[in-house]
C-alpha cells in the first residue's frame, strides 16, 4: 500500500471511461514505415516558439486509521499516538518552454519552478506514519507535507522541478537535465501537490511510424515533498538502500489501429533487473458495446550486489472494460508469483498493474480481483463530470517462504515472513469534473473516498481516506 502515495483515482476514472463516445476502433493492420515528416523541419525558432504556462493545485487529504493503528506526533517532546492525519497544501508550477532553433539540429530548453505552501501546519494534524503498527513504516515521517525535525511544518518549499536542454534531429529528441519521463517502470507520479521529476539523459525517437523507441539513464530523483534531489530507492524495501543509477529502455508498437503494445527493461543498479510487457486493445462501438482489454506483466530479478537481497517474482494483471454509452463495467484480476512484494522505484508511478489503487495489492503470492463501475455524465447533459465506484479483494498473501534477505535483519523485505494467509479489502467512490469552457477551462476537481480493511499482518493496515484536489491550469505567454 502507498499510504505515502495514495490512490491515483483520477487516472482510474479516466481509464475506465476512456472508450465512451469513441468511434468504432479499426482492426486494420498498421505497417511500420519510415516517417517522412520531420518534426524538426517545422521548428519556428527559440524565441518564436516559446511559452510560459503552469498549474496551481489545492491538495487536501484526511486519513483515519482503524483497528488500533496509530500515527504519532511529538507533544511536549513525547511521542503521542493519534488515529487521524490531515495534509493540506497548495502547489504551483510555472514552466518556461522555448521553441526549437531552426536548422538540421534544433536546440531548446525547459525550466519549471515548483513551489508549495503548507495550508495545514498543526503538528498533530501532520502526524507521521511511524507508529510501528501494520501499515506504518518506522522513521518514515510525514512525506505529504515537508516537515522539519520534530514534526513542524515547513511553511513553504521551492525548487527547480525541471531544468533541461533538448537537441532534436528529425523526429529524435535527446533531453539532458531534470525532466519528466514516462514509462511503466520510471514514471512521473503526480498524486500530491507537486509531482516528482528525474535527473539524467533520455532519448525519444519516432523515426518510424507505429514504432517508437525510448532510452534513459537517471542518477537522481526530485521527490514530491522535498527541496533537494536524492538517489533512487524502492517503495517496499527498508527505505535505506539506494541505487547509484537507473537505466531504462523500451519500444512501443501499434500492430493494429486498435492495439498498442510495449516492451521495457529497467535496471536499478545493484538492486534488480525488471522487465515489462503491456498490451491494450479496443473492440467494438461504445454506443452499442465496446470491450477494452488490458494486459500488464512484470518480471523482477536481483542483479549485481543484490543490495536488498534475492528477488525473483512475476506480477501480472488482466482487465476488461465493457462500455455501453455512458456506462462502463470493469473486471480485473491481478496475481503476484514470488515470495516478496512486487516492488517498484519510490517517487515513481512505476506500477501499471490494474488493481493498484490506495493499496497496490502486491503482497507475496497475492491474488486480487476488482469490480468497478464508471459513469460518464456527458450522456445526461453534464459534460466533464464522471463517477466511479469500485471494490477490490486481495487474498492468499504468503511471505513465509521468503529467504531473500540472506539472514540479515533489516535487509530487503525482512519481516514479510509474518504474512501467512493475509487478506484485505478496499472499496471507494470518486468523482471528477473538468470545466469545459470559460476562463477556468480545463480546471479539474477530484473528490474521492477510499476505505481499506486488512488482516493483522497485511502491511497496509485499516484506514479511511478522503481527498479533495483542485487543479487549475494557466497560460502566461
Amino acid at each position: 500500500m502507498k499510504l505515502s502515495s495514495g490512490a491515483l483515482l483520477a487516472m482510474a476514472i479516466s481509464s475506465i471511461t476512456a472508450t465512451a463516445y469513441a468511434e468504432t476502433q479499426s482492426q486494420a493492420f498498421t505497417p511500420v514505415t519510415v516517417n517522412t515528416k520531420s518534426a524538426q523541419a517545422d521548428a519556428t525558432g527559440f524565441v518564436e516558439g516559446q511559452s510560459i504556462s503552469g498549474t496551481t493545485r489545492n491538495w487536501y487529504a484526511n486519513e483515519q486509521l482503524h483497528r488500533g493503528n496509530k500515527f504519532t506526533y511529538l507533544k511536549d517532546g513525547v511521542p503521542t499516538p493519534t488515529d487521524r492525519r490531515i495534509n493540506w497544501d497548495q502547489g504551483t508550477i510555472v514552466k518556461y518552454n522555448s521553441g526549437f532553433t531552426e536548422g538540421a539540429v534544433g536546440l531548446s530548453t525547459e525550466v519549471a519552478a515548483y513551489n508549495a505552501v503548507a495550508l495545514e501546519r498543526d503538528r498533530k494534524a501532520l502526524a507521521s506514519n511511524n507508529g510501528g503498527a501494520p501499515g506504518t513504516r518506522p522513521g518514515a515521517g510525514n512525506n505529504r507535507t515537508l516537515t522539519k525535525e520534530g514534526g513542524e511544518a515547513q511553511g513553504q518549499w521551492s525548487k527547480l522541478g525541471l531544468a533541461n536542454v533538448k537537441a532534436r534531429f528529425s523526429n529524435t529528441t535527446l533531453t539532458a537535465g531534470r525532466m519528466n519521463f514516462s514509462s511503466p517502470q520510471v514514471d512521473v507520479i503526480s498524486s500530491r501537490a507537486l509531482p516528482s521529476s528525474f535527473q539524467g539523459v533520455a532519448v525519444h525517437s519516432e523515426e518510424l511510424n507505429n514504432l517508437a523507441f525510448d532510452l534513459g539513464t537517471f542518477d537522481r530523483n526530485s521527490p514530491r515533498t522535498e527541496e533537494s534531489v536524492r538517489k533512487f530507492r524502492t517503495e517496499y524495501a527498508n527505505g535505506i538502500v539506494e541505487t547509484d543509477q537507473v537505466n531504462t529502455g523500451g519500444i512501443t508498437y501499434n500492430p493494429l489501429a486498435s492495439l498498442t503494445t510495449s516492451i521495457w527493461a529497467t535496471q536499478a543498479e545493484d538492486i534488480w533487473n525488471q522487465y515489462y510487457f503491456g498490451a491494450s486493445h479496443v473492440l467494438g462501438d461504445s454506443q452499442v458495446l465496446s470491450l477494452a482489454t488490458g494486459l500488464n506483466y512484470y518480471k523482477t530479478k536481483q542483479t549485481g550486489k543484490a543490495l536488498i537481497g534475492d528477488i525473483d517474482n512475476q506480477a501480472y494483471s488482466l482487465s476488461f472494460d465493457l462500455t455501453h454509452q455512458a456506462h462502463t463495467l470493469t473486471f480485473s484480476y491481478q496475481e503476484i508469483n514470488g515470495n516478496e512484494y512486487f516492488d517498484y522505484l519510490h517517487e515513481t508511478n512505476g506500477i501499471y498493474l490494474a488493481n493498484s489503487m490506495l493499496s497496490d495489492f502486491n503482497g507475496p503470492n497475492e491474488k486480487s480481483f476488482k469490480v468497478a463501475y464508471g459513469l460518464n455524465m456527458v450522456a445526461y447533459g453534464v459534460p466533464g463530470l464522471k463517477f466511479i465506484i469500485y471494490q477490490v479483494r486481495g487474498w492468499g498473501i504468503d511471505g513465509t517462504h521468503y529467504t531473500g534477505n540472506g539472514g540479515v535483519a533489516g535487509k530487503g523485505y525482512d519481516g514479510i515472513q509474518a504474512q501467512d494467509g493475509e487478506f484485505h479489502d478496499e472499496y471507494g467512490i470518486g468523482a471528477t469534473y473538468a470545466v469545459q469552457s470559460g476562463p477556468l477551462k480545463d480546471t479539474a476537481i477530484r473528490a474521492n473516498y477510499s476505505a481499506h480493511r486488512a488482516s493483522e499482518n497485511q502491511i497496509d493496515g485499516s484506514v479511511n481516506e478522503f481527498r479533495l484536489v483542485t487543479t487549475i491550469p494557466f497560460n502566461i505567454l
